[in-house]
């Protein structure tokens, strides 16, 4: 495979984990990072604002915060970190066994929820460490041994699927593995959850599963501690189902999942998370001159154009090209040319307005440069934009 079919297929990207840490002294940030590289900044002020707001709407029902995916980008221990000290804040969920490790050996005490699938070896580990599973298969044998090895029983949380298919215990059948794993002395209902497909219609059907379930169980006198359902899409769309928890994850770092919820009065979020780099460099293009791989930009008349050293291996879609623009001072420029691995064109216009070592803001929180506004410009998916954030980039908390 040549260089350029290479980075158009995207193997390039970076891959893997990292958990960054909370805070590096001064001396260490300049002796690891270039003062060009890219960064991700984390407003704690601004994801301390989105919590209260998150309370007021889930009428201060417990939030469990879900900082999968390394904090949505921010870093997993830095979003556990800056969370934990909210009264609000009732515990933390992650997919990844590692994340949920990181947070313990990070000194995180509040709960932790293991959402991700996992083998018996896996979950003495997690026990060792306080991790509470999510539970959907009948392994109530494995959590007797390890109950009996640990003279005490284990805390779970089971999950039911009502109809998004992924994983969890089908609601027809999930009252017998319940009964069976809460009359094991070994076990310790503190939560039965399910997850919304995102389908209006469908979703009415999915809580009339949940609730004849666990409304039966209940008036069997079955303990189910804490029933939740609802993530941040539900936050908008089900205020009559938020029960007695509520679990968001996007909503905690001030970005609209959908671009129809940034009207919606229910909840202002502000932004908590930039990715930012500084200009590389400026020069200036004549008319025929051309920049980027296929010459993907030429210039009709002299243009001046800069350089940004953050590329799709930071988490910067492709698909941004010809599309979107980037904060650099108080103005907005647009992403011409292409994307590569670890560089980016903007397009100045025909006066230097731009010098070497501006910062630049690829999104932010101020309005014009928000997650939401890249999104809806390129077509790229807020999701992306966040949990996509190179693991290794910096985080700076501001």
């Amino acid at each position: 495979m040549d260089r350029r079919r290479f980075l158009e297929t995207g193997t390039a990207a970076a891959l893997g984990l990292a958990i960054a840490p909370i805070a590096r002294s001064a001396t260490e940030q300049k002796s690891l990072v270039s003062s060009f590289d890219p960064w991700v900044e984390v407003h704690r002020g601004n994801l301390a604002h989105n919590v209260v707001e998150i309370g007021k709407r889930a009428g201060s029902r417990p939030i469990l915060a879900v900082i999968k995916n390394n904090g949505y980008g921010a870093g997993v221990a830095n979003a556990a970190g800056l969370l934990e000290p909210s009264d609000a804040i009732a515990g933390f969920a992650v997919v990844k066994l590692q994340e949920a490790a990181a947070l313990r050996e990070a000194g995180v005490k509040k709960p932790v929820l293991l959402l991700g699938p996992f083998d018996e070896n896996n979950l003495e580990e997690a026990a060792a460490r306080e991790i509470t599973p999510m539970v959907y298969t009948p392994i109530g044998d494995a959590l007797d041994r390890l109950a009996a090895k640990r003279q005490r029983p284990l805390g779970i949380h089971v999950c039911v699927d009502t109809g998004i298919g992924r994983v969890g215990v089908p609601h027809r059948v999930a009252a017998e593995l319940i009964r069976d794993l809460a009359g094991r002395k070994s076990v310790r209902i503190e939560g039965v959850m399910m997850t919304f497909a995102e389908d209006a219609a469908f979703d009415e059907e999915q809580k009339k599963r949940f609730v004849a379930l666990t409304d039966g169980l209940a008036s069997e006198g079955v303990a189910l501690g804490k029933r939740h359902a609802v993530s941040s899409f539900g936050l908008f769309q089900h205020p009559d189902f938020f029960l007695d928890m509520v679990r968001p994850g996007m909503a905690i770092y001030g970005v609209y999942s959908e671009q129809e919820f940034r009207s919606s009065p229910a909840l202002a979020l502000r932004p908590a998370l930039a990715l930012k780099a500084r200009v590389a460099y400026v020069k200036k293009l004549e008319a025929g001159d051309s920049a980027g791989y296929n010459r993907a930009y030429r210039a009709e008349k002299p243009v001046w154009i800069a350089t940004l050293p953050v590329g799709h291996t930071d988490g910067l879609p492709r698909g941004v090209a010809g599309k979107a623009k980037v904060r650099i001072g108080d103005s907005l420029y647009p992403v011409v040319a292409s994307v590569s691995a670890s560089h980016t064109i903007v397009e100045i216009g025909p006066e230097k307005t731009v010098e070497i070592g501006d910062e630049v803001s690829i999104f932010d929180w101020r309005d014009g440069s928000r997650p939401e506004d890249l999104g809806k410009s390129s077509g790229a998916s807020v999701y992306d934009l966040t949990m996509h954030l190179n693991p290794l980039l910096p985080r700076r908390i501001v």
